[in-house]
């Protein structure tokens, strides 16, 4: 009997698509979200599973399985038993640094299997961009047959993007911006990333200033109403509810909130008119890889990250 290919999915509900589909191989389900927390570059060393853990109790109060996650990944270790390794991750931020670690992982394990990459976003027919396990059975067998063989330079990429994602000058990923690879959203994705830092004007990000907007020119009858509009509008990101909950909280301080109506307050008029720098009262000490994002703030006009005021010596 022939080896078959090793899959790896970027979550359990398209773990449980491949199977209703038959697709043939064995499954490893990718569980993490290191878009945001403390990273380091060895992926699930002894010091990564112990950050990742500490940040997921600290910013979510959630208690990480990290036996459960290395019983899972534990299928890299028999990389003998496998014809190829089959990559499915998404068009976003989120899926794009769980990808970029994952082809990290498999480099820091010395595996030499050949490498595919099944990636969603642009679908015919459709305006809106999809994740995979929004296709359908049609759509998502046409994209593993349309998989894509990653290239020495494309893993070259991956690692590399890694490395600096975990260190301390994100700067350094502006030439990925531009450079053509096999990975077509990670222009996309690194855009998004470094605008998740503070502008320079107002102490917003991106997302957040997208949050305040939505609220100002809709009518929002409650969180859970901002929650389903900040996660259809969100673009390149792909958060989850947990993570878009926790930055709207974070933003209570901008609106206020009445009996079916959440409307902007004083403050979050002046945020949105660029009057004040509201990075130190959002009070978010995320960190993202190797940097927190209370240090660092993207100067739109220099198109690049700088050190705040208060952490520039």
């Amino acid at each position: 009997m022939g080896k078959l290919p090793l899959h790896i999915s970027n979550g359990s509900v398209l773990t449980n698509r491949l199977n209703e589909l038959n697709i043939e191989g064995e499954i490893l389900t990718w569980q993490e979200m290191l878009c945001e927390g403390p990273t380091v570059e060895q992926v699930y060393s002894d010091e990564f599973s112990k950050l990742r853990k500490n940040f997921f109790s600290t910013f979510y109060d959630i208690d990480l399985v990290i036996s459960e996650i290395k019983q899972e990944l534990d299928k890299l270790n028999h990389s003998e038993n496998y014809s190829e390794i089959i990559l499915w991750f998404e068009y976003d931020l989120f899926c794009h640094i769980n990808m970029i670690a994952v082809i990290s992982l498999i480099q820091q394990k010395k595996i030499k299997l050949p490498l595919y990459l099944v990636c969603s976003g642009k679908v015919e027919r459709n305006k809106n961009l999809k994740g995979l396990a929004e296709l359908n059975a049609g759509q998502l067998l046409k994209h593993y047959r349309d998989k894509v063989k990653l290239m020495p330079e494309d893993i070259d990429i991956a690692t590399t993007v890694w490395h600096i994602y975990c260190g301390k000058d994100h700067n350094l990923l502006k030439p990925y911006i531009v450079k053509k690879s096999s990975f077509k959203y990670l222009s996309n994705c690194l855009k998004a990333h470094v605008e998740r830092f503070p502008e320079t004007k107002d102490g917003l990000n991106v997302m957040e200033r997208n949050i305040l907007e939505i609220v100002k020119n809709t009518a929002i009858k409650s969180r859970h109403h901002l929650l389903g509009y900040a996660l259809n509008y969100q673009g390149y990101y792909g958060y989850g509810d947990l993570q878009v909950s926790r930055i709207i909280e974070k933003l209570s301080l901008f609106f206020t909130e009445e009996e079916n109506l959440i409307k902007l307050n004083r403050k979050g008029h002046e945020a949105l008119l660029g009057q004040h720098n509201f990075s130190k009262e959002i009070d978010n000490n995320m960190v993202f890889g190797g940097i927190s994002k209370f240090d660092f703030q993207f100067n739109k006009k220099e198109n690049k990250l700088i050190k705040t005021v208060y952490n520039a010596n």
